[in-house]
């Protein structure tokens, strides 16, 4: 269990998916994005017929926003609950837009730490520093005043409760689109381990044939 978080500390990913753990139902379903998602959403115990989709087999950066688009529209009686890393969103951002076309209702976690930071992990450079987006800012205009969508920008564990609370009360009905901004250096244990394999496989000489 994390520690309890402090009033106006900058929020923690442990925190981030202890109420993510919270909002999970049997008409709920997870997506999880390559990287450090992969291994926060592991951790999550899935209530019975709670949907969970994640691909680790190519590892493609960006595929959570195509998969989010096409689980709700396929399961619409399920709420998606997606994580998503800001440099994941970079690659796929504009499948937002038909998401709101299509009056999906999903939760969109837009976890900004800054970079690519599963990338950095197996091998570091400034190719994984991105430019920082104003994300909210960017789905309020492909929103432009059509469609249901919501978003919000947090950075404490209680602005995060007040998003959530709307998100699943007032703005139910709505894509809900929430950027939380953590610091780049929190990832999970799983994601040092599992970085530093991958680096040491990347750097082995070539095996001759």
């Amino acid at each position: 269990m994390p520690l309890k978080c402090e009033k106006n500390e900058p929020l923690r990913v442990n925190i981030l998916f202890k109420h993510i753990q919270e909002m999970l139902g049997g008409d709920t379903a997870v997506i999880a994005e390559t990287g450090d998602s992969w291994f926060n959403c592991q951790k999550l115990r899935l209530p019975e017929n709670c949907g969970y989709e994640f691909q680790m087999q190519y590892g493609s950066i960006g595929w959570s926003v195509g998969a989010t688009l096409g689980y709700a529209q396929a399961v619409p009686d399920k709420r998606v609950i997606a994580c998503i890393g800001d440099g994941s969103f970079q690659v796929t951002a504009q499948d937002v837009s038909t998401m709101i076309r299509c009056g999906q209702r999903s939760i969109i976690f837009l976890i900004n730490n800054g970079g690519y930071t599963i990338e950095v992990e197996i091998h570091d450079g400034p190719y994984n520093v991105i430019k920082n987006w104003n994300y909210t800012g960017l789905v309020e205009a492909i929103h432009n005043g059509q469609g249901k969508c919501w978003t919000a920008k947090v950075w404490t564990e209680e602005q995060l409760t007040d998003a959530i609370g709307t998100a699943t009360g007032t703005e139910k009905d709505s894509l809900c689109f929430i950027e939380v901004i953590v610091h780049k250096d929190d990832t999970s244990k799983e994601l040092l381990e599992w970085g530093s394999r991958v680096s040491a496989a990347n750097s082995r000489p070539p095996n001759p044939q």
